[in-house]
C-alpha cells in the first residue's frame, strides 16, 4: 500500500532540533533511542495495514549505558559500604575495613596513632562499640584493631591489586570530615607510585612504595577506608592526599593515594596471625641516618648516625660519621630520598653505595640489603 499524503492542509516544515549531549556514551544512547522512535513512526504511517488496523507494538528501548553504570554504582555501594566502619580515637577520626567475622578491622597506622583503645561505629548504625589494638606496622602505614564478633560484621572482599591499571573506575568509601558512609568516585590515575607521608602527632610518617594514585576525592577521615573497583572488591586503602604548597598547603584536587590491597592483605594478615610483621618484603640498609646540610643550608647527603652491629651497613664497612650520597647510582641528598630509593629495592639485593668519609675521602662500597 502506498503512503498517501495527509488530506490536511500542508504545514511548513519545522527546522530540526538538536540536543546538546555530554560524553560519548550518553551521545550513543540518545541516538539509539531516537532511531527506535523514528522507526516506529515510519511503521505506523506506512505499514501497509488498512486504516483503523492496529500496528504492531514497537520494541521497548534498551537501558542506556549511563543508566546501567548508575545502577552498577548503586549495587557496589550497597554491597561494600557495610564493610566500612568509623574509628574514633583520642586524636581524631578515621575509617576502617572489616576483614573477617572475628572482628578484625584494617586501617591506617596514622589513624591509630599512639592510641591503644578505640570506638568503632559500624556502617548503618549509630551506637559505637569498643575496640582494641592488634598491631601496627608504620613503614606501610597499616594497623589492625579488633571488635567483639557479632552478626553485624560484614567482611569485605579484597581484589588482586596487581591487575589494576590506569583508567579503572574506583569509588572511595569512608567518613571524611565526620560525614559517615560517604562515597566519592574517580579513576585509577596511576599505579606503582612511591610517596612520602609526613610525620604527624602520634605518627612517625612513612615512605610508601607501589601505591595507587586516584582522582577520587580523599579528605581527612577517609584514611583507612576502602577504594573499591566495579567488581565491588576493595582494591586499596586510601591513606593520604597530595598537598598544593603554592595554595597554602591545601589538598590538591584529584591527587589521592591508596595502599594496594595486595600489600594490605599481606601485612594485615601477618598482624592478625603474629601480632607483628615477620616478613616485610622491604629493603633496609641497617643504619640510623639523618640529613646532612652544607653551611648554606643545602642538603648534601645522608649522615650515618649509628650502625646496627652485624647488619648490612656494618658488613659493608660503613661507620658513624660517613655520609651516603647515592644508593644504586641514585643520588640521596636527604633521608627522605634514601627511603624512597630503598622502597624500590628488595632484601638481599646487592647495590653500590657512594660514601664520603668525615675526612672528605670518597669511596663506593657494595651493600647487601637486609630486610626492614
Amino acid at each position: 500500500m502506498r503512503c498517501e499524503p495527509s488530506r490536511r492542509e500542508p504545514s511548513r516544515r519545522e527546522p530540526s532540533r538538536r540536543a546538546r549531549v555530554g560524553p560519548g556514551g550518553r551521545h550513543r544512547a540518545v541516538l539509539a533511542t531516537a532511531g527506535i522512535g523514528l522507526s516506529a513512526a515510519v511503521l505506523a504511517g506506512c505499514s501497509g495495514t488498512e486504516p483503523g488496523a492496529t500496528a504492531a507494538p514497537s520494541p521497548a528501548p534498551a537501558a542506556s549505558p549511563a543508566v546501567a553504570l548508575q545502577q552498577s554504582f548503586v549495587s557496589i555501594i550497597r554491597r561494600t559500604l557495610p564493610s566500612v566502619v568509623e574509628i574514633t580515637t583520642d586524636n581524631g577520626l578515621g575509617s576502617g575495613v572489616v576483614m573477617d567475622t572475628a572482628g578484625h578491622i584494617v586501617t591506617n597506622a596514622h589513624v591509630v596513632g599512639s592510641s591503644t583503645t578505640f570506638s568503632v561505629t559500624l556502617s548503618g548504625t549509630t551506637k559505637s562499640q569498643p575496640a582494641t589494638l592488634v598491631g601496627t606496622y608504620t613503614p606501610d602505614d597499616l594497623a589492625v584493631i579488633k571488635v567483639a564478633p557479632s552478626g553485624h560484621l560484614h567482611p569485605a572482599a579484597f581484589a588482586d591489586s596487581s591487575r589494576l591499571q590506569a583508567g579503572d573506575v574506583v569509588l572511595a568509601m569512608g567518613n571524611p570530615l565526620g560525614l559517615s558512609s560517604s562515597v566519592t568516585d574517580g579513576i585509577v590515575s596511576a599505579v606503582g607510585r612511591t610517596v612520602s607521608e609526613p610525620a604527624e602527632s602520634g605518627s612517625s610518617g612513612a615512605t610508601l612504595p607501589d601505591v595507587i594514585q586516584t582522582s577520587a576525592p580523599i579528605n581527612p577521615g577517609n584514611s583507612g577506608g576502602a577504594l573499591v573497583g566495579l567488581d565491588a572488591r576493595v582494591a586499596g586503602i586510601p591513606t593520604l592526599a597530595a598537598l598544593d604548597q603554592e595554595q597554602g598547603g591545601s589538598a590538591a584536587p584529584g591527587l589521592g593515594f591508596a595502599i594496594p590491597s595486595n600489600i594490605v592483605t599481606d601485612i594485615a594478615g601477618q598482624l592478625v596471625r603474629f601480632g607483628k610483621v615477620v616478613d616485610s618484603h622491604r629493603a633496609a640498609i641497617g643504619a640510623q641516618v639523618i640529613t646532612v646540610a652544607s653551611a648554606s643550608g643545602e642538603s648534601i647527603g645522608v649522615g650515618v648516625a649509628g650502625v646496627a652491629p652485624g647488619g648490612p651497613a656494618d658488613r659493608a664497612g660503613l661507620r658513624e660519621g660517613d655520609v651516603i650520597t647515592a644508593v644504586n647510582r641514585t643520588p640521596t641528598p636527604d633521608a627522605e630520598s634514601l627511603s624512597t630509593v630503598l622502597a624500590g629495592l628488595k632484601p638481599g639485593q646487592q647495590v653500590p653505595v657512594a660514601v664520603t668519609a668525615p675526612d672528605g675521602t670518597k669511596r663506593t662500597v657494595t651493600v647487601t640489603l637486609g630486610e626492614l
